[in-house]
């Protein structure tokens, strides 16, 4: 089949189709003619890329990284979108297996399926398309790198490509209003019923606390397990803290510790949404650690469990500004004294710096 050039707007826009694929010839840019063929190709996963004959000779495209060689040098490609605004294509994530091109949230060889999907993915990506998203399989935590493309183990730290690919066809008409959302991935806030409220996830912690589910302690926070258990509440959700993997079981409302069997409770709790302009929910309180480091105040965070949180602080700093404030963190008890802007271990006695950002 030849695949020669036309020099003419109208000529992809009269094929029906979505999609344009052009070569430059280092003067202007020409629409390819029969560039079906190369989109269905470039459908594919486990496309590296085509080679076409032009009629001044066979040219390959490389379509991860978009360039074009053959006998005819100095050539460059690219692919138009020919969209509405209120459309936008379907878009798939793929990584590389041991045997395969495998797309996120189906079953890789080893018969296990992640705990993302293409969706997802996309959504991040398109938030920012030169940061990662992490997720977990099992007990293994991944991070998907957008600007290198590739899927990190971060136990093993093995390395797998990743591709994006639209999916053939595939075109969505998306709410003019809010254009940037999925359908299936849609806050549960942005239901009438719940717009003056979100959801709060605690697991019951060593002391009788109830602690949230926080980052960076947790690979999970609270919106993101909310968001899981509105896409399917009989579920369960794979998780990490420091080097412990749980799985978290929304129809008992318990997490598991998959190394030890240890179970623990979980609650789901509306809170009402604060203004965001509020001093309380602005203020952050830290504490210096052994290293000279500052460190947040987080609930249920990495540092042994702590009782309360920066937005707890800042409550009982605006109720007494020069009074004392007890917290648990592990197994020890702790005095912070507004006053003097420390905090002190009751049972050793060590006194660290704190501060009001």
């Amino acid at each position: 089949m030849k695949y020669d050039l036309k020099y003419d707007v109208s000529c992809a826009l009269a094929s029906g189709n979505h999609f344009e694929w052009q070569l430059f010839n280092g003067q202007q840019w020409g629409s390819i003619l029969n560039d079906f063929v190369i989109e269905a190709h470039y459908c594919q996963p486990g496309a590296n890329g085509i080679t076409i004959n032009l009629s001044m000779g066979p040219v390959y495209i490389d379509f991860d990284e978009m360039t074009v060689d053959g006998a005819v040098v100095n050539l460059g490609v690219r692919r138009n979108t020919l969209l509405s605004p209120n459309q936008k294509e379907v878009m798939g994530w793929y990584y590389k297996d041991n045997h395969r091109w495998c797309e996120y949230g189906s079953h890789g060889s080893g018969r296990r399926s992640s705990s993302v999907r293409s969706d997802f993915i996309e959504q991040q990506y398109n938030r920012n398309p030169r940061g990662s998203v992490q997720f977990t399989v099992g007990s293994m935590t991944y991070k998907v790198d957008f600007t290198a493309m590739t899927q990190t183990n971060l136990s093993t730290y093995m390395l797998r490509k990743v591709r994006r690919r639209p999916k053939f066809n595939e075109v969505v008409t998306t709410n003019s209003s809010n254009q940037n959302s999925l359908p299936l991935l849609a806050s549960p806030s942005a239901n009438p019923s719940n717009s003056s409220s979100h959801y709060i996830w605690e697991f019951m912690g060593d002391e009788g606390i109830w602690a949230e589910y926080q980052k960076p302690g947790c690979s999970l926070d609270s919106a993101e397990i909310e968001r899981l258990y509105q896409l399917n509440p009989q579920s369960q959700v794979s998780f990490t803290v420091r080097r412990f993997s749980y799985t978290l079981d929304f129809s008992g409302m318990y997490q598991v510790n998959n190394k030890y069997g240890t179970r623990r409770a979980i609650r789901r709790t509306a809170s009402e949404i604060q203004p965001t302009n509020s001093t309380s929910s602005q203020a952050r309180w830290q504490f210096k650690d052994m290293d000279g480091q500052w460190n947040d105040y987080i609930k249920g965070g990495s540092w042994g469990c702590c009782s309360v949180s920066s937005q707890d602080i800042e409550a009982q700093y605006q109720q007494d500004s020069s009074g004392i404030m007890s917290f648990r963190a592990g197994r020890f008890s702790y005095e912070l004294d507004f006053s003097d802007m420390t905090q002190t271990n009751l049972s050793t006695n060590t006194t660290r710096s704190v501060r009001r950002l």
